[in-house]
């Protein structure tokens, strides 16, 4: 397949239709693996018998051909260990497919919010995690061929292989940008609420700062093992909660109790300050991410101290969601 969109041409196998409703046996309730806001993901067996995840985007039209292009176009193009690889692609009409490689632990949240199976996330573990999540958003934003902004980071979009190594997919939102971008506009805000950066919410400008926003959460939840919005009954969110433990002195209150004392509480603290320093309200405030990988990875490297977050909520102010209603805006509830 060739799709020109301002980078060289691309070619990926493409599958026949029959194909790929074969191999996940009619697209069967049994093989699906998830879904968010443009489509569902379904597991999927080739005829050589390879295992592969295939995503199914929601028929929308002309913004769907859009979206379908671009995640072709971006992940096609991105070779990294900790980025999602893409097989091949199927179309019929209006069905747009796209099959990727199968990663059998599925996403992290399968794993860091099931009190079943937290304990199998040891600090390590997790460290190894937020870890790889940041050099794959060190190659996107600087190391790939192409300059990405992805837009669209969660926990759930963080997939894991056997040894837990920490891919990124879902490129559905990703934004192609000259090297020398710094920030641009849209009025289409689409994403999932917690993760998405002030200035990208409520004014729709994204940058690469807003994926560094977006990475501090991630830390924030894979530290405490706890959603950002698991706070909502008490008023409060996530990023809130962190930054009043850390004002407070006691950051390491944070923890998941899944590890409680079996962790280095250096080690823990510096990751939770690297989050703060993400998740500040100005996107000028927020170091890049070869910054923040230079943090995380030297224990001398001096840390500035975190200003208030991004949606920081008042002792006395109840918490309340402020959407924007001067753009289209798509909140993807997963």
């Amino acid at each position: 397949m060739k799709i020109a969109a301002g980078v060289t041409a691309v070619r990926i196998r493409k599958y026949s239709f029959e194909t790929i409703k074969t191999a996940t046996d009619t697209f069967s309730e049994s093989n699906k693996l998830g879904g968010g806001g443009f489509g569902e993901v379904f597991k999927g067996v080739l005829p050589d018998k390879r295992e592969v995840a295939v995503k199914m985007l929601f028929r929308r039209s002309t913004q769907g051909e859009k979206e379908f292009k671009n995640e072709v176009v971006v992940v096609a193009r991105l070779q990294h260990k900790n980025l999602v690889r893409i097989i091949g692609f199927s179309v019929k009409g209006d069905e747009k497919i796209l099959v990727y490689e199968f990663l059998p632990n599925k996403s992290l949240n399968f794993f860091l919010f099931d009190p079943t199976k937290q304990g199998q996330l040891d600090w390590t573990t997790r460290y190894t995690i937020i870890g790889g999540i940041g050099r794959g958003i060190l190659y996107l934003h600087q190391d790939s061929p192409l300059k990405i902004i992805h837009r669209y980071l969660k926990v759930d979009n963080i997939l894991l292989e056997n040894d837990m190594n920490p891919k990124i997919a879902d490129f559905v939102m990703a934004k192609i940008c000259g090297m020398d971008q710094t920030t641009e506009n849209t009025s289409r805000v689409a994403g999932t609420e917690g993760y998405m950066a002030p200035e990208y919410m409520e004014l729709g400008q994204f940058s690469v700062k807003s994926d560094v926003y977006s990475f501090g959460v991630l830390v924030l939840e894979i530290v405490s093992g706890r959603r950002n919005k698991s706070f909502l009954s008490s008023g409060l969110n996530l990023v809130t909660y962190a930054w009043r433990l850390w004002r407070d002195k006691s950051p390491l209150d944070l923890v998941d109790r899944a590890i409680a004392g079996n962790y280095p509480s250096g080690e823990v603290t510096r990751c939770i300050h690297i989050a703060l320093i993400c998740v500040q309200k100005d996107p000028t405030d927020r170091p890049d991410m070869w910054t923040i990988m230079s943090m995380l990875t030297s224990n001398t490297m001096s840390l500035p101290v975190p200003k208030q977050p991004g949606y920081f909520i008042p002792n006395t102010t109840p918490y309340q969601s402020t959407l924007r209603s001067s753009s289209h805006f798509i909140n993807d509830r997963t």
